[in-house]
């Protein structure tokens, strides 16, 4: 062995195949052919929200139409009604005239009041053909003099058939406080000749249609006088006269 030592040095063999890199990425699949298959990452699946199913009407509210609707019908039942009953009975409201008045006391009494005494004839007409009139208790009759009441009586209770006309004799008293100034101011009227009075009438009564007998109502009637006198136990002739009533239900 000489002095100098070789160097062994490994011969590369230079036509062995060099290790190559995969050419399919790791966890791909490759087909019959080799050639590899790009598999599609995964996708995303979003639920689809079917649309809301329409909103139903709440119970309050099919009340209120229930209970509108019942009202109209009811209110188009009785306009017919109303109306039927119009054209069958053609009521018309009774007819009142004043025939006489007549003062039988009219005086200053000690406690400085005034009393006054009246009798008063009154006509009352009933013009319809198919309907009566019940005068139910309770009917007022009285006489005023500016807003001062002299007197007042009560209207009898009585049945007026129909296309009737009734004579009352209604006897009015009652006492007014201030007597001294109102008999001045009644006398002082007295001189002209022309002295003005209401009488206002206050009566419930009932209506028979037919056979059938309705509901009370009231009949509200005045009427304004113009009288000559106020002596008592003398003839007093009326002047004037004008009278309006009414049917208050």
């Amino acid at each position: 062995m000489t002095d100098h030592q070789q160097r062994i040095h490994p011969v590369v063999d230079v036509e062995a195949p060099a290790p190559s890199t995969p050419l399919v990425p790791h966890g791909s699949a490759t087909s019959e052919k080799g050639s590899p298959i790009q598999q599609r990452p995964p996708q995303r699946t979003i639920p689809v929200r079917p649309p809301p199913p329409p909103r139903k009407r709440s119970c309050c509210c099919k009340c209120i139409c229930w209970t509108v609707s019942l009202i109209v019908v009811l209110l188009i039942i009785l306009g017919a009604t109303i109306g039927i009953l119009y054209l069958v009975f053609r009521p018309q409201l009774p007819k009142y005239s004043i025939d006489s008045l007549r003062i039988s006391d009219l005086r200053l009494n000690f406690d400085m009041t005034l009393y006054a005494k009246f009798d008063v004839k009154i006509t009352a007409n009933n013009p319809n053909k198919k309907i009566g009139i019940y005068y139910e208790k309770g009917g007022r009759l009285s006489v005023w003099y500016t807003n001062s009441k002299l007197c007042e009586g009560s209207l009898p209770k009585f049945y007026q058939g129909h296309q009737n006309i009734t004579k009352l004799e209604v006897v009015l008293t009652g006492q007014t406080q201030s007597g001294s100034t109102l008999m001045s101011a009644l006398q002082e009227q007295q001189q002209t000749g022309q002295i003005p009075l209401d009488l206002k009438v206050h009566a419930p009564v009932a209506v028979k249609l037919g056979k059938l007998k309705m509901r009370k109502v009231k009949i509200l009637g005045e009427c304004k006088l113009v009288v000559d006198s106020l002596s008592a136990n003398n003839i007093i002739s009326i002047k004037a006269s004008n009278c309006k009533f009414r049917l208050k239900l």
